[in-house]
């Protein structure tokens, strides 16, 4: 049992900010790999600009040599401890060389300089943000010391891809080692350490070039081992297509000779956007039509879009702290969220943005670990790569630039490229150079203060003598202990008004509603409209709109808006399962509604039509109830709505699964909408016992064209327990064994089933396949099981979960921290589960060391007294 921490982990504050009084010019290293270690020499080139000593922070090092302005330094001219090397009486001007010993073979934290993979696949890479780089040298790691680097690597010949930040300067043989060879890049522009990366392995190359707006030609290059080389089409299409929409709606241009992905297997996050060198998980860059779903196709190209775009919101001008994560997050997320809009239905785009806010931001608003935007403290900095800071971030965005219009929002960030390029800024920053044009941009700071979703509520009356129409909203959040008593927030409120008798759109407005209640006036309203609030989700807030089941039946066939139309039948559910947000509606009006649209849209959007028969999950459910959750009440009546939908519809199912043949593969919107929508189809079917859908999704399975097609049949049938389900589970792992990335559906297909309990989650974990050190692979199992909460919170389920929470704390930290941070709603739970899951996460207290879980632990129960 690794022993608790004497003393709690110091927190940093916002508020005790200050620059460091040594900044760095710029950066030599010389890193040799070797069989069980690695020598790092660096050379820094440091100018004081406070007072103060020199502090260097490093992790994990051993201190072989220190040398300042070409003398050695013994123990007594410098201090040693608690992860920081402080030198006292420096000059103005200093060159520190130093030299570590680190051992990137045994650190399983995959932070830092690290192993991945093992035998012929093995690999050394790093990953740097946020703090990482303090474990490969000791440096002033903080992302407002930037400076120019130049790398060298070195390392035996088996490892023949060398690669680090910059353009590539020289290459060649170690003189006195013929069986080692070496590289040495160049970065010419500044950045923070964090932004630093290297690789070095054994890797074949997908190469392509871009010619920029501005006239150069940059060497495109995915780096990837030789069995995925041909999985790597559809990143390096992504790359191309990227850079070409930052010129056209950014004026953004790629400014180095090349740019490099590399696709990595043991990788915490999704992506990294290290300057000219993004280091990718192979879940993220990698993809083909038979190993990869529509769902993670699309996504590989959103998130190559978000890393390239950080090349400027992000690299080019950075943070000055970490507290300002969102200012590149959340600015780069909207503009990934924007490139995705236009390679797609822009509907069906903001409706998943949206669905993912909904379960994941939302909840994480309503619960302990709620937080603003741009935190004010902080244990350790890990457990705030957030949705909060990312999703939440982004909307703040789009807020903004819908209050400003497109000219408007454009000028203002050429204004904040042009002003602050090269520079490490704080969200102040951001705001000030996009009010430019309005000055009620920097209003909207207190959104990236205060923690908690705004609920707005409202209604509407009608003058006819008149002819007009006011409306009536308020805006309430509620208040998060250790944060001052929320203040009214700027929210924009899209409104369209509809016409009763044609339902066209008689009038459209950007309400603003920046007071605790106001009310809006519009003139000359022949008749009473419907009234159509927060469209397109103007504002990530909750809405309580005095609306009638037949309002929003209305507005589901008339809304030209697609995301409100996806809007209004998430409404009518809500209001279906979550009674005690108002009085329980009969399903009838809604099961009536989605009967007249869906043939209908069907045949003009598939993908929309898909995502209107959405029901929400589990946990998004659960999300909403704040006492008393019951996670078997709520699985019963969430199945039994979508039972009554599919019985409602049952005899529209064969006639759609038959409209829907099975095609060869096409990667276009239209063709990726009937596959959605076709495997909706085929589950509903099932659901409603139609007679022969056991047989459809057999036949799907066996004459599939792409993965997203065979997938779907097969967790129909597992879901389902279609007769020979155990059969086609063993086909597909005999079919697929050999690709890491589809046996990880093979183990969430499972992990994720509607009768998944305890047993079969511990003999998933025991599978021969199974690999503690692959986050991936983790994933696919623990967090494809917190998708069924009836299993999860059971004494069993739990009893599962922490474990592999305790056994990850040692060795991952970063992902014990996330996944534990899924319990954070045990406080909802009606008795005995409470009680129950409790006394799991107290027990978890006893017996973790590290300070990521440490942090989210201390929030976590203390939802016990909030």
């Amino acid at each position: 049992m690794p022993d608790v921490p004497l003393h709690t982990p110091d927190k940093i504050n916002l508020k005790d900010y200050q620059k460091p009084s040594f900044d760095v010019e710029t950066v030599s290293l010389d890193i040799k790999l070797f069989e069980d270690h690695a020598q790092v020499d660096s050379t820094l080139k440091m100018v004081r600009q406070g007072t103060g000593d020199i502090v260097l922070f490093g992790e994990d090092l051993e201190l072989l040599a220190l040398m300042m302005n070409g003398k050695a330094l013994t123990a007594e001219h410098y201090e040693l401890s608690a992860g920081k090397l402080t030198i006292g009486d420096a000059p103005d001007e200093v060159t520190l060389a130093l030299q570590v010993r680190i051992c990137p073979q045994t650190n399983t934290a995959l932070e830092g300089f690290y192993v991945a993979g093992s035998g012929d696949e093995t690999m050394f890479v790093t990953q740097c943000e946020p703090e990482g780089f303090r474990k490969i040298t000791f440096y002033p790691d903080r992302p407002d010391v930037l400076a120019i680097f130049t790398t060298r690597l070195e390392a035996d010949k088996r490892y023949p891809t060398l690669l680090a930040n910059g353009n590539l300067l020289e290459a060649g043989e170690v003189t006195d080692a013929p069986d080692r060879h070496y590289a040495i890049w160049h970065d010419p522009t500044n950045k923070p350490s964090y932004l630093f990366a290297c690789v070095v392995a054994d890797l074949d190359v997908l190469a392509d070039s871009y010619t920029t707006s501005e006239g150069r030609k940059v060497l495109l290059e995915v780096y990837a081992k030789s069995a995925d080389i041909d999985k790597c089409d559809v990143g390096m299409q992504a790359l191309k297509d990227s850079m070409q929409w930052d010129e056209v709606n950014y004026g953004r241009a790629y400014d180095l000779d090349r740019y490099m992905i590399v696709a990595v297997s043991q990788f915490n996050m999704g992506a990294m956007e290290n300057k000219g060198l993004n280091i990718f998980n192979t879940a993220c860059v990698l993809s083909s039509p038979e190993t990869t779903t529509d769902t993670r196709s699309f996504s590989v190209k959103a998130i190559i879009a978000h890393e390239y775009f950080h090349n400027w919101t992000g690299n080019r001008i950075t943070c000055r702290d970490w507290f300002q994560l969102c200012l590149k997050e959340g600015f780069t997320v909207y503009r990934d969220q924007s490139f995705s809009a236009d390679q797609q239905s822009s509907a069906v785009q903001r409706i998943d943005d949206v669905a993912t806010l909904r379960a994941h931001q939302f909840a994480e608003d309503a619960g302990p670990l709620a937080h603003p935007v741009r935190p004010e403290s902080f244990v350790e900095i890990n457990n705030f790569y957030t949705t909060t800071v990312y999703e939440k971030g982004a909307e703040i965005v789009r807020m903004i630039a819908n209050t400003l219009g497109a000219d408007d929002f454009r000028k203002g960030t050429d204004e904040y490229f042009r002003r602050y390029d090269g520079q490490a800024v704080t969200v102040e920053d951001f705001l000030s150079a996009l009010s430019i044009t309005n000055s009620k941009v920097e209003d909207f700071i207190d959104w990236y203060r205060q923690p908690g979703t705004p609920v707005v509520s409202g209604h509407q009356n009608y003058d006819s003598a008149a002819q007009t129409l006011t409306i009536t909203l308020s805006q309430k959040t509620r208040h998060v202990s250790g944060f001052d008593a929320p203040r009214p927030l700027p929210i924009p409120v899209a409104t369209a008004l509809f016409d009763k008798e044609s339902g066209k759109i008689i009038a459209e407005r950007m309400l603003l509603l920046d007071q605790a209640e106001q009310t809006f006036t519009f003139e000359n309203v022949a008749s009473e409209p419907i009234v159509s609030l927060l469209r397109d989700f103007s504002a990530p807030v909750q809405l309580n709109y005095d609306y009638q089941d037949e309002d929003l039946a209305f507005l589901l066939k008339y809304e030209t808006n697609g995301f409100n139309r996806w809007q209004v039948t998430q409404m009518l559910v809500n209001r279906i399962l979550l009674p005690t947000q108002g009085a329980k509606s009969s399903p009838d009006v809604y099961l009536a509604a989605l009967a007249q649209t869906l043939p209908v849209l069907a045949s003009e959007d598939a993908m929309l039509a898909a995502r209107l028969l959405d029901i929400p999950s589990a946990q998004e459910l659960a999300a909403a109830i704040s006492k008393d959750y019951d996670p078997e009440l709520v699985k019963a009546q969430r199945e039994g709505l979508y039972q009554q939908l599919a019985e409602a519809l049952k005899d529209q199912w064969g006639v759609l699964y038959k409209q829907l043949p099975l095609q060869s593969y096409e990667d276009n919107a239209q063709a990726r909408g009937k596959r959605a929508l076709r495997n909706v189809v085929l589950d509903m079917a099932l659901t409603a016992k139609v007679a022969g859908a056991g047989e459809w999704a057999q036949q799907q399975y066996d004459n599939a064209s792409c993965m997203t097609e065979r997938f779907g049949a097969l967790k129909a049938m597992v879901n389902h327990q279609v007769i020979n389900a155990d059969a086609y589970l063993a086909e597909f792992y005999q079919r697929f064994q050999t690709d890491d990335l589809v046996i990880d559906l093979w183990f969430s297909v499972q992990a994720s089933a509607e009768n998944v309990n305890a047993d079969v989650i511990k003999s998933l974990l025991a599978h021969e396949d199974f690999d503690w050190n692959t986050p991936n692979r983790v994933r696919s199992v623990i967090s494809a099981f917190t998708s069924q909460p009836t299993a999860l919170w059971t004494q069993e389920g739990l009893d599962i979960y922490t474990d592999v929470i305790k056994k990850l704390d040692d060795s991952n930290p970063m992902i014990a921290s996330r996944l534990l941070q899924v319990l954070a709603r045990w406080n909802t739970l009606a008795e005995p589960r409470r009680q129950m899951a409790h006394a799991q996460l107290l027990d978890v207290q006893q017996q973790v060391s590290s300070k990521h879980v440490h942090e989210s632990l201390s929030s976590v129960l203390g939802a016990a007294t909030a």
